[in-house]
């Protein structure tokens, strides 16, 4: 049985996900390091990046219902991050806290804008929270690799992970373009999903597999631990870094399917 994180878990995991990216930051031995993930930045843009994404997160909450996300100088202000190390790490605690408090202030239930109107998860504050804590999540496991010390998501957040990263980032009612397939992931935790692409669109559901299902149904599957799933649908970890069966060129064709296109 699925238990989705409450709201409460979700502000509790995003404060310790966030002690994690200071953390692995204030531990690196430069901020001009680049990026394995991204290596088109340092250290530092990849800061500032994820640290205005929070600050453009928490503009959005505060906006509350929307036709659209607010204009880039209602979060940026205009300003960039600090450069140097301390002030930056403050910078980053400050941008946190504003997110922090602002989903505090909204609950879990405040309508709002959202980019992701074609998948089933809501278009709530609450969605917008658990979208942080998984982004923060990778993006802290971005610099512990940059690092050298690349550690796993946690298991609370990481199937969580997946199952945000299948009903809000692959679900959609955008017709898939290829022909019709199904998708099977297992975490070795003991959670699977099943995705069913078609001109419907992406439509997953949960599922606990059964004895002597019938594997012919699939066209392909992956298995691996619920981080692992993760780091590998935010294209951080190869398809063979997990157990992988049938037809390969299916993830390949979900990898470069960008359905608001």
């Amino acid at each position: 049985m699925h238990e989705s994180l409450s709201f409460p878990d979700q502000l509790r995991l995003i404060d310790d996900r966030s002690a994690a990216f200071r953390a692995a930051v204030a531990a690196a031995p430069s901020l001009e390091v680049r990026m394995p993930t991204h290596p088109e930045r340092t250290l530092f843009d990849h800061v500032e990046h994820v640290g205005m994404g929070r600050r453009k997160t928490a503009a959005v909450v505060a906006a509350g219902p929307a036709e659209a996300a607010p204009e880039e100088s209602v979060w940026r202000g205009g300003a960039r991050a600090p450069r140097e190390r301390e002030a930056l790490l403050a910078w980053w605690d400050e941008s946190v806290e504003h997110l922090m408090t602002v989903l505090r202030e909204a609950g879990p239930d405040r309508v709002c804008w959202t980019w992701w109107a074609d998948s089933p998860s809501p278009q709530t504050s609450g969605e917008w929270a658990r979208r942080q804590l998984h982004e923060i999540a990778v993006h802290a496991s971005d610099i512990q690799l940059a690092d050298g010390a690349p550690q796993p998501i946690p298991e609370e957040i990481a199937l969580d992970g997946f199952d945000d990263c299948q009903f809000t980032l692959c679900a959609t009612t955008v017709a898939w373009p290829h022909e019709p397939a199904v998708v099977e992931y297992h975490a070795t935790e003991g959670r699977s999903w099943r995705l069913r692409l078609s001109d419907a669109g992406a439509q997953v559901t949960r599922f606990t597999p059964a004895a002597g299902e019938d594997a012919a149904t699939v066209d392909a599957s992956a298995r691996g631990t619920a981080s692992d799933l993760v780091l590998f649908f935010y294209d951080r970890r190869p398809l063979e870094a997990l157990e992988y069966t049938g037809d390969r060129r299916v993830f390949d064709q979900l990898a470069a399917w960008d359905p608001s296109d």
